[in-house]
């Protein structure tokens, strides 16, 4: 097991490769050939020296092997088998069974799978509860799903916004909405952590209420997985899918995720099958009736491309060692806090409830709209420039960059910055901070 270590100046792994500063254009850093201050986590996670190396192990037994390789694997993981090490490491990760979840496919492909399973609209309960700005791949799959289904998004989707003024969602207004309007809502789907704002919504009170009002509840978990502690089993959600490139580090593009509450495993079968969701016992007799895998497992489709999934394993790995969610939750929270208070010094800083009810800042600022309750966000902080559409952002962004700080950009005002508690430290926390500090006097 990694050495778990509270002080926040030691990586809880040194496995992870940090691209260095001359890598990445830090132009205003004398130690080229050092790492920069890597807090893009919760868009592209880093790559670890395991995954570099299971998959390295495979091109190697690509290139000795090659179709034998399915079946008669040096290392003993055929690659008709290359997902059952996966697994059992993603159903810890997600609070599930076994049986509830599957390494496959995308997330909008994974998503669109779920809702063509579990929407099923009627003339009477046929809407779709969402966010207002949930990521637009999202927003594009329920619309999609909406005209499939002959029904027009305008009527079938409700969009909850933030009260006027405001930045994030309040609960109250969610589950208010779902009591008003349960009856004829066919699917509530949110996502775990908002990707803009970052804020982690309340899923089990959500989840509850959706299912009292008769609902089915899913998840979008492509910024949640790897993040937060979640229970997908124990909350009684419906359906999650994700991805894992981002806090699960398993390379751009990666290999994504699904889960199936068992309750649903005997009533619903896949729609969409293929070879690969058929029971290993036989798939290689090319049966002609489909057989699928019990629970979520029978969704896959094709094979999955082992390369992809060797990285995910070896990142999953160092997850394990490194103790799972209880010991990256504590981590993250400390250095995500750390992060906030050293943000919040800052002549630069404006409190979030000035900026809410004011739209008179005439001097360059931030603010930050992620929540500040710790049980109301993740690892990412999304700092919002002022005055908004004035390009301040992207000024500050450039600035960071070449000091070797490396965030994540939303057009036209947000910044996030995530310290992710495998490979980050506050030494980061605290360079960030000061590079954010200097960025502004180059205004």
């Amino acid at each position: 097991m990694l050495q778990y270590s509270p002080e926040l100046n030691v990586p809880l792994s040194s496995q992870f490769i940090i691209p260095k500063n001359s890598d990445i254009g830090a132009t205003l850093r004398e130690d080229k050939e050092s790492s920069c201050t890597y807090l893009c986590g919760n868009s592209l996670g880093l790559l670890s020296e395991r995954s570099k190396g299971l998959v390295l192990e495979e091109l190697r037994i690509w290139g000795s092997h090659g179709v034998v390789g399915h079946f008669s694997h040096p290392l003993d993981r055929p690659w008709t088998k290359c997902c059952d090490e996966v697994h059992p490491l993603l159903a810890e990760v997600v609070g599930a069974n076994e049986k509830e979840v599957v390494c496959m496919g995308t997330l909008t492909n994974n998503l669109h799978l779920m809702m063509d399973s579990f929407y099923k609209p009627t003339p009477e309960r046929y809407k779709i509860l969402c966010e207002a700005k949930a990521f637009p791949s999202d927003q594009y799959a329920f619309t999609s799903q909406a005209v499939a289904h002959g029904l027009d998004p305008e009527t079938a989707i409700i969009q909850i916004s933030p009260r006027e003024g405001e930045y994030t969602l309040r609960e109250e207004d969610i589950l208010e909405i779902l009591d008003k309007e349960g009856p004829t809502i066919a699917l509530v789907i949110f996502s775990g952590i908002q990707y803009y704002t970052g804020q982690w919504f309340p899923m089990k009170s959500i989840t509850k209420k959706a299912k009292e009002q008769g609902c089915v509840c899913g998840w979008d978990l492509a910024h949640a997985v790897g993040n937060v502690p979640l229970s997908l089993h124990d909350w009684d959600v419906d359906f999650a899918v994700w991805c894992t490139y981002k806090y699960l580090n398993s390379g751009p593009g990666g290999i994504a995720g699904l889960f199936v509450h068992e309750n649903w495993h005997k009533t619903e079968r896949p729609k969409f099958a293929g070879w690969w969701g058929h029971e290993l016992a036989t798939r290689f007799e090319m049966p002609p009736k489909f057989s699928p895998i019990a629970g979520a497992q029978g969704f896959q489709q094709s094979n999955p491309c082992v390369l992809a999934v060797a990285s995910l394993l070896g990142s999953l790995q160092v997850v394990k060692e490194a103790g799972m969610m209880p010991a990256l939750r504590e981590r993250s929270l400390q250095l995500t806090n750390a992060l906030e208070s050293f943000l919040v010094k800052s002549k630069y800083f404006v409190p979030v409830d000035r900026v809410s009810y004011s739209t008179d800042f005439a001097k360059p600022g931030f603010t930050i709209i992620t929540p500040t309750k710790p049980s109301a966000r993740g690892a990412q902080l999304s700092l919002l420039f002022l005055p908004t559409g004035s390009g301040v952002m992207r000024k500050i962004f450039d600035a960071l960059v070449r000091e070797g700080v490396i965030g994540d950009e939303r057009e036209p005002d947000v910044i996030r910055l995530a310290p992710t508690p495998l490979y980050n430290t506050l030494k980061d926390c605290e360079h960030a901070a000061e590079s954010l500090e200097r960025a502004f006097t180059t205004l």
